[in-house]
């Protein structure tokens, strides 16, 4: 948002302007799924750091387009979207469709671990059984800090997402990569095509293994028109 302006008669330079900041749509993106505190927009994206994460907040509020709420009873801070950021909404729906479409699963798959165990707090729990479960993941891919994660569901409680042992038994085992999960939650893929490639391996609890199709979560752009699905090994580009 600071960039020197393009000087040009054109409404989309103009928009460019305002938007073309790193980490400025994505950012409005978590907002706008639903994360309004400051460390929990941090940790859904990932890669940002604190002090570009301030900045970039602090430019959407100037730029009108973030409310920054206190509440000074709880000491939290909110942010939300104005009506101005809600109008963007048809075009990041068709930005994100493009992309679904038109950029190479491979290339558009490039996540971070973190990130997506991160986006596993949104699963719809009303699938799952009433009951304790852990679930464990293994990403042989990963070049983070941790590469085994542990999901944690317990009837009244909010998803947990564990980097530590939780203390309870394991009921599902999911070895994967990075790629192959993000596919999945990005509807290039599903886990029975996964699993048949040999990119995927479940095991454990049968009934926990038969439903997971069910509440396995998945992005709000994963049904878009013609997606273009991860390829099979060996397999070129069409």
């Amino acid at each position: 948002m600071t960039a020197k302006p393009y000087g040009l008669i054109c409404p989309i330079s103009k928009a460019c302007e305002v938007l073309q900041a790193r980490w400025t749509l994505p950012i409005l993106c978590e907002i706008w799924a639903g994360e309004t505190r400051f460390n929990d927009i941090r940790r859904a994206l990932g890669g940002i750091s604190p002090t570009v994460l301030s900045r970039r907040l602090s430019e959407l509020e100037a730029a009108g387009m973030v409310e920054r709420i206190e509440d000074p009873a709880k000491g939290s801070v909110d942010y939300l979207r104005t009506q101005k950021a809600v109008d963007l909404e048809p075009a990041l729906i068709a930005l994100a469709h493009w992309a679904q479409a038109n950029i190479e699963a491979d290339v558009a798959l490039s996540y971070e671990v973190s990130t997506l165990m991160w986006k596993m707090r949104k699963m719809d729990v009303s699938k799952v059984p009433a009951r304790r479960i852990v679930v464990r993941f293994h990403f042989s891919d990963a070049d983070e800090a941790h590469e085994v994660y542990w999901l944690l569901l317990r009837p009244g409680f909010p998803v947990e997402v564990c980097v530590d042992v939780p203390g309870f038994e394991v009921d599902l085992y999911v070895e994967t990569t990075t790629e192959s999960f993000g596919a999945v939650i990005m509807g290039r893929s599903t886990l029975a095509r996964e699993e048949e490639l040999g990119r995927m391996y479940v095991s454990g609890d049968a009934a926990l293994k038969r439903s997971l199709p069910d509440w396995f979560p998945k992005s709000k752009h994963s049904t878009a028109e013609g997606i273009a699905m991860l390829r099979a090994p060996g397999e070129g580009v069409a």
